[in-house]
């Protein structure tokens, strides 16, 4: 009977080491798994995706998905479009892309790239909702083994590369040009939006260039005009009936600098002249048009940004990161002095 009692005790004790050594793995590899700048959370990450191995040279490009701020915007059609066309000239048409709109929703941003994840793609190539508040779903998505590019503005949780226009110099440049024509004295707005990276990054330059000029005024620097026609619209009727007297306008893009002009139109106000930055299709025209008060846009490159950003993930698939996380794009001025002779997008 003691001996069986002792046999019994054994046979618990087994068990109970058994469970307690499991338990310790198990926390070992949470532990490792949810840190990316760990080695071994790097190979844990390359090791659970079902579908490549990230970093190998003899992998194969076989999805991309693309979550961009808002797909009304003509910019990010474009650049959607650019991606498509890359990744089947770099895969082949069998290749799997998918567009898609965060509308600027962070929530819905964040579910777009767990499908995205879940879904084995090999390359997210993203256009930050919230540059901060996205970081946890990149960081799943780095888990399982997916390669991230951050493309037009910056993103947290470690992206594999970031490729954006240097928005820091379109801030700049724009804002120059507006110091520059007004011949340092004048009042000026800055019609803001979303606050993602490239945004704030416009904005800086912009107020950097214009406090070398003692004599301009900023009247206003913090309404929001969503990036969109409409909401530049909306924003600019409020800005003329509160400053009766504005001699120039940057726009941090061309959709709410066309809805700004708008605005101006409406109420027949024809003192001050808007900068926006884009090189936008609409904007260009309204650049062109003689009596217009659209004067000039710092010109992205949105088919640009967005091949290389499948070219550099696709390069990281095959083990070769590019030797900058950051790949800027430089941007050059439109104005109506050269807009017959230079092109927008």
């Amino acid at each position: 009977m003691i001996l069986k009692k002792i046999a019994i005790a054994a046979s618990l004790l087994g068990l109970v080491s058994s469970t307690l050594i499991g338990c310790t793995n198990g926390s070992q590899d949470s532990n490792t798994a949810t840190n990316p700048d760990t080695n071994a959370g790097t190979n844990t990450a390359t090791n659970t995706s079902a579908q490549t191995k990230p970093g190998t040279a003899d992998a194969k490009l076989r999805s991309v998905a693309f979550t961009a701020g808002d797909l009304s915007n003509p910019f990010f059609v474009l650049m959607g479009q650019e991606i498509e066309a890359t990744a089947k000239k770099i895969g082949g048409n069998d290749v799997k892309t998918s567009v898609v709109s965060s509308a600027y929703d962070l929530n819905q941003q964040s579910n777009q790239i767990e499908n995205f994840t879940a879904s084995n793609t090999d390359i997210i190539i993203l256009n930050a909702a919230d540059k901060s508040g996205i970081k946890p779903a990149v960081e799943k998505a780095k888990l399982a083994g997916r390669i991230v590019i951050a493309v037009d503005t910056g993103a947290e949780g470690g992206v594999d590369a970031t490729v954006t226009t240097n928005n820091v110099q379109a801030g700049e440049v724009a804002c120059k040009y507006i110091g520059d024509r007004l011949k340092g004295k004048g009042n000026v707005v800055i019609l803001n939006g979303p606050q993602v990276d490239s945004v704030i990054q416009r904005v800086s330059g912009c107020e950097n260039v214009l406090s070398k000029y003692p004599d301009i005024k900023l009247l206003s620097k913090d309404q929001n005009g969503e990036g969109s026609r409409d909401g530049g619209l909306r924003v600019m009727t409020d800005l003329l009936t509160t400053f009766p007297k504005i001699d120039a306008v940057f726009a941090i893009n061309d959709p709410s600098g066309v809805g700004a002009e708008l605005a101006a139109n409406q109420a027949q106000r024809k003192d001050f002249f808007i900068v926006g930055v884009d090189g936008a299709p609409e904007a260009i025209k309204a650049i062109a048009a003689k009596d217009g008060i659209y004067a000039a846009t710092a010109t992205q490159n949105p088919r640009g940004m967005a091949a290389k950003a499948v070219e550099v993930g696709n390069d990281i698939l095959h083990g070769k990161k590019p030797q900058s996380s950051t790949i800027l794009i430089p941007v050059k001025l439109i104005t109506k002095d050269n807009v017959s002779t230079e092109k927008g997008w």
